[in-house]
């Protein structure tokens, strides 16, 4: 392990939910025993509250508190979103679908060296093409 990880919204919602392969737990506690922070996106905020909008958001928590649980937990941090990085957004290199939350954690991942922990076939996908680091979760 090289490198932090950024979560994409759905493994942030299954580790809150405790439904994350244990696999994918275990990369994370061996990130957080080698003193690297786990990180989330701003976007991933956004992308909760547009799912409880549309009452699709499925937890026993609100969605404020959902995130501040996600927040709380051991090396958890905030990734940075400055406005170059949402031009960034914009202009990735390659084959991306058009998912602006997808096109922001990708963006977030290349500009701060993150490895994606996603099972979001198009980021995978986006990574096979050489222009992400990702791993399956």
């Amino acid at each position: 392990m090289t490198s932090s990880f950024l979560l994409d919204t759905c493994t942030c919602i299954w580790l809150i939910a405790g439904t994350l392969p244990a696999s994918s737990l275990q990369q994370l506690t061996d990130a957080y025993n080698a003193d690297l922070q786990t990180y989330i996106s701003p976007i991933t905020a956004l992308e909760i509250g547009i799912q409880a909008r549309k009452g699709r958001f499925k937890s026993h928590l609100t969605p404020q508190n959902w995130l501040a649980t996600l927040s709380k937990l051991p090396g958890m941090a905030t990734a940075h979103m400055p406005p170059e990085l949402l031009l960034d957004s914009a202009l990735l290199p390659g084959d991306l679908h058009g998912d602006q939350a997808d096109h922001i954690i990708a963006a977030t991942a290349r500009a701060y060296g993150f490895t994606v922990m996603t099972r979001d076939h198009a980021l995978l996908d986006y990574g096979r093409q050489g222009y992400l680091s990702v791993v399956a979760c």
